[in-house]
């Protein structure tokens, strides 16, 4: 019986590195698009996870522009939080 927590395609990769060592030094979006990206041919639903990364990527995008876009009153919005950062 295989582990629901660590199935066998998160260790799969050929390089042999999990892919969580990577992507926990990144953002939320970032890193979740990666993580789709990098076990796309691992599970045998690439085309769902390649839609999934596309989907956080976008995400991103959208929140960065947000973030560049003056507030109603004319000031800079605050930076928005990064997980990699801790906030």
């Amino acid at each position: 019986m295989s582990d629901p927590v660590n199935p066998p395609h998160y260790t799969a990769h050929p390089s042999g590195v999990e892919c969580i060592q990577i992507t926990e030094h990144m953002g939320f979006c970032i890193g979740n698009a990666v993580k789709y990206l990098w076990r796309a041919d691992l599970k045998g639903k690439a085309i769902e996870d390649l839609k999934k990364a596309a989907w956080y990527i976008d995400r991103e995008i959208q929140l960065r522009t947000a973030a560049q876009k003056p507030l109603a009153d004319g000031s800079e919005p605050l930076p928005r939080g990064d997980y990699a950062d801790g906030f």
